[in-house]
């Protein structure tokens, strides 16, 4: 292992166009689950000044108003809805549908997905990925409830860490683009920036002198959202997951209902790895899942620990198997993913939301259990 290095990751706030473009994906699959927890969606969100474009397949017995879903999604993130919604929904292809369908829930489509944990931070993530994420939760909470003032709900963070021996040690660099109004005072904005956010958000990760800190570096953030920047759905995949610091599959998350593996099995890989660190099986475990489109079950289950396991990959992935059901109707029914909630886990990363059924640490004694019956079937 190096004996010092630097690690990075960047969040966006839920004010910024790719996001915004997330929530309105899953704002629609939420209103359609609604009405039919069997709802298949696919869809996607383009938007740019004076135009969003909603387009996709839908599956399903409910009528959403998409035009009215987009602008009220708009209209709470702090914009001004002067746009014109084009809606292009179309019915999912009867191909992928009879396959979905069948006699069993097959995958809706093929894919390798990616889940992460590690030791070093409580929400067992890399600490770069949990700062990135506070700094920009912290900002839409100081947008929302007025705590800076002449502050927009556009904005990004970047967090670089500095690691002695794999442990987080101190913070390096930070970087802030937030969205402001024309007249706000730049040395007002800094000050209430470090005061409210960055010493907030990393009081665990020590900040000291030698940390570089830039407040919008470009000088200037007046204009944001669809009329500085194009939006679109599944652009953030990194900020989604984890920060580009583990392995991603390159499948998009939002405004995908359950039965698309891209997004249920990411959350169903996360759970497992989140459970096999946190029943002290491993420091690091990264778990691997593949699917064939109309398949039940997945063409492959790996763990990687990176040899922090108590026991060898092999041994975990049997155990893992053991304990979860990886089927797509076996992943839908363990994380509540037929329950409208998407819209509220799209923003400031998907696993950094303790509500979220992916994210509790309630298999944890079921894999020490597989575990112990497997040395004993090996004696």
């Amino acid at each position: 292992m190096k004996d010092n290095y630097i690690l990075t990751a960047e969040s966006v706030t839920a004010g910024h166009s790719d996001k915004l473009c997330d929530t309105i994906a899953d704002s629609i699959l939420d209103t359609c689950l609604k009405e039919d927890p069997n709802a298949r969606v696919a869809c996607e969100v383009l938007a740019t000044a004076g135009k969003i474009l909603v387009a996709g397949e839908l599956h399903t017995t409910a009528h959403p108003d998409v035009e009215t879903i987009v602008r009220q999604v708009v209209q709470r993130a702090g914009y001004d809805c002067n746009y014109h919604v084009e809606v292009r929904l179309h019915t999912q292809s009867p191909d992928i549908a009879g396959a979905v369908d069948g006699d069993t829930l097959g995958a809706g489509d093929q894919g390798i997905m990616y889940g992460y944990a590690c030791w070093e931070t409580v929400e067992l993530l890399p600490a770069p990925v949990v700062l990135a994420n506070r700094i920009t939760s912290l900002l839409t909470t100081c947008w929302e409830e007025n705590l800076i003032s002449g502050m927009g709900p556009d904005g990004k963070a970047q967090v670089s860490v500095q690691y002695a021996f794999g442990v987080p040690e101190r913070v390096d660099t930070i970087v802030i683009s937030c969205q402001h109004d024309a007249d706000k005072d730049p040395d007002e904005l800094r000050e209430e920036l470090r005061r409210l956010v960055i010493a907030r958000a990393c009081h665990d990760v020590r900040i000291d002198e030698r940390t570089k800190i830039f407040i919008n570096p470009s000088g200037r953030f007046v204009l944001g959202g669809f009329e500085a920047d194009t939006g679109l759905t599944g652009r953030k995949l990194m900020v989604d997951t984890y920060g580009g610091l583990a392995l991603h599959g390159g499948g998009a998350l939002s405004g995908k209902d359950g039965t698309k593996v891209d997004r249920s099995g990411a959350y169903m890989a996360r759970y497992v790895a989140k459970n096999v660190v946190a029943a002290g099986l491993a420091d690091v475990c990264t778990v691997s899942l593949a699917y064939a489109i109309g398949q039940t079950e997945p063409v492959a289950v790996e763990i990687d620990t990176q040899e922090s396991g108590y026991y060898d990959d092999a041994f975990l992935t049997e155990a893992v198997r053991r304990v979860f059901d990886f089927t797509p109707a076996g992943m839908i029914r363990a994380l509540d993913l037929d329950k409208p909630f998407f819209a509220e886990v799209c923003n400031n990363c998907h696993f950094m939301h303790p509500q979220a059924a992916w994210e509790q640490m309630d298999k944890t004694e079921k894999l020490r259990m597989a575990c112990a019956e497997l040395e004993d079937e090996r004696t």
